[in-house]
């Protein structure tokens, strides 16, 4: 069970509604990480901001990859859940492809080396070696590359901990150990 409060809809305010129903529009629903967020309008909107412009950042499926790789390196029940719907339902991954994210890999060889790269960055809490530089450079991503795979992962990384920290409901299909719906 959540461990922090949802308002409930009429508590919420009239911007806050505006920034909800659009996550409504996209998802079908609104996922209970952003009702719980609305509690706080200022970090709702500053999560969603982030999300917005980070997905600028890089690729989709490069986005995707990184988001489940973060999660499962976290321990993000939710997290991995949602990741995984979005990947496959919205991203176009196939299940092998997401499993092999979640174990820092790809069946692309460049979304591999940004997998590796973004759970290094997280277990060493970003205290990457020049070995690990000189891989995600040696598969092609370039130095302002580089600073947007660091950017997404803290992106994740903060949903991640605040979903850790509520325990957040999971409101969408969950995933077992290796990806596949639990």
């Amino acid at each position: 069970m959540s461990r922090l409060n949802v308002p409930s809809p009429d508590d919420v305010p009239d911007g806050t509604k505006r920034i909800l129903d659009n996550i409504g529009a996209q998802f079908g629903f609104v996922p209970n990480m952003f009702a719980t967020l609305a509690s706080n309008p200022t970090v709702l909107e500053a999560v969603t901001t982030l999300q917005s412009t980070s997905g600028r950042l890089l690729d989709a499926k490069t986005r995707h990859t990184l988001a489940l790789a973060v999660s499962q390196v976290n321990g993000c029940d939710y997290c991995l859940a949602i990741h995984t719907y979005v990947s496959s339902e919205l991203g176009g991954m196939s299940g092998d492809d997401i499993d092999l994210a979640r174990a820092g890999s790809s069946i692309d060889p460049k979304r591999a080396a940004v997998a590796r790269f973004a759970q290094q960055v997280v277990t060493s809490r970003g205290q990457v070696s020049d070995a690990d530089l000189a891989a995600v450079r040696g598969a092609g991503y370039t130095d302002p590359q580089i600073l947007a795979i660091v950017t997404v992962a803290v992106q994740v990384l903060l949903t991640n901990f605040i979903n850790n920290v509520n325990q957040t409901d999971i409101d969408i299909p969950a995933v077992g150990p290796s990806g596949t719906p639990g």
